[in-house]
């Protein structure tokens, strides 16, 4: 096996467990400090609750929660395409099944006794950390996700911000169903805190990196990114300061949230590359912002 196969294996593999351990995250903090308090969050997982109080318990999460997606998993094949479809399906997979098993070991009792506020406040960052580690491994767990990965793919808008305006639907029903104005806005407090967590693993905020990329291998980086990316990119001519010598840059502006991609294509052409890369803010065109006047 060589180095290119074994490194595409290798970060495969890598994104599974990423995904994993996610949905364990998410699962965990959905079941131990936001369900158990009879609080809904937004998403289809805030569906899924409704329903859950609404049928008094007969209706797991787990299994409502299958459901919806397996409808919204074939209205976004199309879309979002066969790969980001197989990391999916293995995400709702992933979290059907923790939410199932935190629902039995839990059994729907709190970890923390009269303490809602704070029980929201680490379910909001266990849940946001969950959902932040799935997006950042190419992955989703379904539901709003896919919403808000396609918004994601064609305006550039972070995840979190995408997700806002069906939560905050989602949860003010819960009114219908508790007559509580202060679940309500508990689960206001935990959509806020779960979204601006999501992004900051995401390392979103519309932030954008530039690369300088210097190898001898300039060529195959440069129609890499192109192919595999879709990011157009520039080749400078150089010259070495120390050793005099003509030197060829591959220049590229890309979102932050690609770095790993781009990090991980140079190494399996060029491992002795030498890459530079810095935040810059202001990028305008095609594929960022657009100019406005």
């Amino acid at each position: 096996m060589n180095i290119k196969n074994f490194n595409k294996i290798y970060y495969s593999v890598q994104d599974y467990l990423m995904i994993i351990v996610g949905t364990l995250l998410y699962g965990f903090g959905f079941n131990a400090f936001i369900l158990s308090n009879e609080i809904v969050t937004g998403g289809v997982s805030g569906i899924c609750a409704l329903i859950f109080f609404a049928t008094k318990g007969l209706i797991p999460v787990s299994a409502s929660y299958f459901v919806i997606n397996i409808v919204l998993l074939i209205a976004a094949l199309k879309i979002l395409g066969f790969k980001f479809l197989v990391k999916t399906i293995f995400g709702v997979f992933s979290l059907s099944a923790s939410l199932s098993f935190f629902e039995w070991l839990l059994a729907g009792n709190p970890l923390l006794h009269n303490q809602p506020f704070m029980s929201i406040i680490i379910g909001a960052f266990l849940c946001g950390s969950g959902l932040g580690l799935v997006f950042s491994a190419n992955g989703s767990t379904g539901g709003t996700d896919i919403i808000g990965a396609i918004v994601n793919k064609y305006k550039n808008i972070s995840i979190g911000r995408a997700l806002l305006f069906c939560d905050f639907i989602i949860i003010s029903s819960s009114y219908l169903l508790f007559h509580d104005i202060e679940k309500i806005v508990f689960g206001f407090v935990e959509m806020f805190v779960s979204n601006y967590i999501l992004d900051l693993v995401l390392n979103g905020n519309r932030q954008s990196v530039q690369f300088l990329i210097f190898s001898q291998k300039y060529d195959e980086i440069a129609d890499r990114i192109i192919h595999d990316l879709g990011r157009g990119c520039t080749i400078l001519d150089g010259v070495g300061g120390y050793s005099k010598k003509p030197v060829k840059v591959v220049v590229l502006l890309a979102k932050k949230s690609e770095s790993v991609s781009i990090f991980r294509l140079v190494k399996e052409i060029d491992h002795q590359a030498f890459i530079s890369q810095s935040i810059v803010r202001g990028v305008y065109g095609e594929g960022f912002d657009q100019i406005k006047t």
